[in-house]
């Protein structure tokens, strides 16, 4: 299991749904931890949903799952003021050698103040990396790269720790 669910750290991007459009950026806070933020814009509604999502990495760092839990609140021309909590489950891809992150993701709601009572929205994102991870090494460093660095580092160690040790042939021939 990679060390790091995701290969960025902000993303800002678009997201498609069935009945909505809108505006996604994501934001990591922790190792595994983001929070997202989505501007929705729906035929009579317009929202604002935040969100705290955990990534745990399928098949290495660029492809990942993850879920989180959040609200929103937004304004209705029928109902004015309305808002909800939301759960979210979903499947993202950062794509190989680019900036684009791609996410499928269901995002269920209870809303107050209005007849939808209950959402399951699904949708699709498209985002761009504006803030990379730190680069590793190509590759690993070739075969682990830096754990080459730990181990010659244990080595040389062990020789400076080996050559003050006496040796039974020192203390025969008193060197």
């Amino acid at each position: 299991m990679p060390a790091a669910a995701q290969k960025y750290r902000t993303a800002l991007g678009v997201r498609l749904g069935s009945d909505n459009y809108g505006v996604t950026v994501q934001q990591r806070i922790f190792e595994k931890t983001t929070l997202e933020g989505i501007a929705i814009i729906r035929s009579r509604e317009v929202t604002g949903t935040v969100l705290a999502e955990r990534h745990f990495g399928l098949l290495g760092p660029s492809l990942n799952y993850y879920f989180g839990l959040g609200g929103h609140v937004g304004g209705h021309k029928d109902y004015g003021t309305v808002g909800g909590f939301d759960g979210l489950v979903g499947l993202e891809w950062k794509l190989p050698i680019t900036r684009l992150v791609v996410a499928a993701d269901f995002k269920p709601s209870v809303e107050f103040n209005n007849d939808d009572w209950f959402r399951f929205p699904t949708a699709v994102s498209l985002r761009y990396v504006l803030i990379k991870e730190k680069e590793k090494p190509f590759m690993g460093g070739l075969f682990g790269g830096d754990k080459d660095k730990e181990r010659s580092k244990k080595k040389s160690k062990t020789k400076t720790d080996n050559s003050r040790k006496p040796r039974l042939l020192d203390s025969i021939f008193g060197s």
